[in-house]
């Protein structure tokens, strides 16, 4: 597998222990619809935080989280949106992102809650 491979994996490892340990319910992670994938969806409070985990080796070239684009927030939401329908879910959704990045040996992790809206 890639080195930049290998680091988004740890990075989502990362971002899944991080959520539990803030009273996260993990509920699915790597989910699947069409062309887009959510890489983690949780619950907390009765809100569905949809989280986009962003890992970066350093930020040399910007933040973690600048590398969310348009694109990616279209297929997320029309994604959610399947997850709910399928799920028959009625619950506020919530689009977060947990932005890593690596400094020197130790990873530092910013959750970004409501990261972005959707209309």
């Amino acid at each position: 597998m890639a080195e930049h491979n290998d680091l988004g994996k740890k990075g989502e490892e990362l971002a899944v222990d991080f959520l539990e340990k803030n009273g996260y319910e993990i509920l699915e992670t790597n989910w699947v619809f069409d062309k887009a994938e959510i890489d983690i969806i949780a619950q907390k409070n009765g809100i569905l935080a949809v989280v986009e985990v962003k890992t970066r080796s350093s930020l040399d070239f910007g933040l973690p989280q600048d590398f969310v684009k348009p694109k990616k927030i279209q297929l997320l939401v029309k994604a959610i949106n399947e997850y709910v329908t399928q799920n028959d879910l009625d619950v506020e959704v919530r689009f977060d992102i947990v932005a890593i990045h690596k400094e020197n040996t130790e990873f530092v992790i910013e959750h970004i809650e409501e990261a972005f809206y959707y209309f």
